[in-house]
């Protein structure tokens, strides 16, 4: 187990009270065209907590989706502080999967954005409990409609109580609602500042399409402030970076894999960012190594689920080791079990992630407590890995998208990154196909670079083949012009694999 825990406040909306109360003056967060202190983000959360009060006097479920905005942050915050459950609702989100989420949360307020909001409209009949829709974000007048005339009571919440729902990311089925309490995510929060080593001189840039409350609350929790980049290009968070002196760069593998690519990558600097932190999926070893080497500074990932809060391993954010989601965070346990016996398994053998720790959920709303936690506490993440004598993880594939061909193993990412390898290779996505003969095999829909002509795919297929086991050879290809990922970089392998039934394809 790694280091013990700092002490955190009993209630998630205190990780702000407190750092108010120690520098009032701070900067909390920032964008290129307003920004807010310490004191006045947390007086903010005060008077909007008030009226959420009014709007509902007894503890129930607000509803909070906006793109990245500062107006997030203080609902996020005042929906805590006014007793109430927080459900963080991805803004991205079609008209079926919110429906889907806010029923399953029973929300009763929302605070969303334009955006989001005009696809809410159209499944409001659905929603007969849903009494109040507020606007926030780009566009609107903020929070300023939500006043109140005396500060919140107080929630009377305490560190067992549900803080907040997080929605898993549906790769493997429709979303469900994580149950998370107060403990569990103000402990989260300390894990992260810690191993991202966050104090009160840093500055994070926060690249992602939305406002996670990972970056949230960790930098709340540090006292550091924090910079919004809303534009999806790379090069504008580069830029916004150096605008603000940030000192820790927070993106997605997708856009920092496309950062890396780009032949223009030679033009840019970076004048004060010390580090560079990738998470949501898995970042390509080339990319981290590239960035490494064009901007002299670490590039380092971490790994958790919606069930843990999220975060459980970080890797050293000063000596990574590329490819590696790195150790446990402060007071977590992790282990590698057989998939078949569930044994323990040494290091080096790879097998069911299963995690231990403080941040670890209360359970999914709609099913029974602790559902997906073995009896004693461990929680069977689904995600296939192993780790080494130093205890780094190193994942290979999720549960879910590992099959076996002739009873051998395979894990599409062991398939794609010898695919990745080949010049010709843009991006690519192995999955399972079925086999009559050898009960699956490895199927690849790919995206050639550049110029290169289709009829050279059959060349690249046979190129990895040569490098890769029979068992784990790709046996159908197609080629495809781009592969689609969700907001946060993650691929549905099932729904591409039906691409691979019925069409023409490049057998290997």
């Amino acid at each position: 187990m790694a280091d013990a825990l700092p002490d955190v406040p009993g209630r998630l909306d205190q990780l702000l009270s407190r750092a108010a109360a120690v520098h009032p003056a701070r900067r909390a967060v920032v964008t290129d065209e307003s920004e807010l202190d310490y004191a006045t983000l947390d007086a903010r959360v005060d008077t909007v907590a008030a009226a959420l009060q009014s709007l509902a006097p007894e503890p129930s479920v607000v509803a909070v989706g906006s793109v990245l905005h500062p107006d997030f942050a203080v609902a996020y915050y005042a929906a805590v502080r006014a007793g109430h459950t927080i459900a963080v609702v991805n803004p991205l989100l079609r008209e079926e999967d919110l429906l889907h989420v806010l029923a399953l949360s029973r929300a009763r307020i929302a605070l969303v954005d334009p955006i989001l909001n005009s696809r809410l409209d159209k499944v409001r009949s659905g929603l007969p409990g849903l009494h109040d829709v507020v606007l926030i974000g780009a566009g609107t007048d903020g929070l300023a409609a939500l006043t109140a005339d005396a500060p919140p009571a107080p929630s009377g919440r305490g560190p067992q109580d549900t803080a907040a729902l997080q929605f898993t990311s549906g790769t493997t089925g429709r979303p469900k609602a994580v149950r998370l309490s107060h403990r569990n995510v103000t402990v989260n929060a300390a894990q992260i500042a810690l191993a991202h080593k966050l104090d009160g001189d840093t500055v994070t840039l926060n690249h992602l399409p939305t406002y996670h409350p990972m970056h949230l609350n960790s930098a709340i929790a540090a006292g550091a402030t924090q910079v919004l980049c809303a534009s999806p290009e790379p090069y504008a968070a580069l830029m916004a970076a150096n605008r603000h002196r940030a000192t820790v760069l927070y993106s997605l593998p997708v856009r920092l894999a496309r950062l890396a690519a780009d032949p223009d990558l030679g033009s840019v600097t970076l004048n004060t960012v010390r580090r560079i932190a990738s998470g949501g999926s898995g970042l390509p070893v080339p990319a981290a190594r590239r960035l490494t080497e064009r901007f002299g500074i670490p590039v380092f990932q971490g790994y958790g689920l919606a069930e843990t809060s999220p975060l459980t391993h970080s890797d050293d954010p000063d000596h990574p080791v590329h490819g590696s989601v790195g150790t446990p965070v402060a007071g977590t346990r992790c282990r590698v079990v057989d998939l078949d016996t569930r044994q323990v398994l040494p290091a080096g053998s790879a097998g069911e992630v299963q995690l231990f720790g403080p941040q670890v959920m209360q359970g999914y709303a709609g099913g029974p407590d602790g559902t997906g936690l073995e009896a004693d506490g461990w929680l069977s993440t689904g995600d296939v890995g192993r780790t080494d004598e130093a205890g780094r993880l190193f994942l290979v594939d999720r549960l879910g998208d590992v099959f076996k061909c002739d009873n051998f193993l395979v894990a599409p990412s062991d398939v794609e990154r010898v695919l990745r390898r080949d010049p010709r290779v843009a991006d690519v996505v192995v999955v399972e196909v079925p086999d009559p003969a050898h009960g699956s095999v490895a199927g690849a829909l790919v995206v050639l670079a550049g110029t290169t002509p289709e009829d050279a795919l059959a060349d690249v297929v046979a190129t990895a083949n040569d490098a890769l086991p029979y068992y784990q050879h790709v046996r159908e290809a197609v080629t495809r012009e781009r592969i689609p990922r969700s907001g946060n970089g993650k691929i549905q392998r099932r729904t591409l694999a039906h691409e691979l039934t019925g069409r023409q394809s490049v057998a290997g």
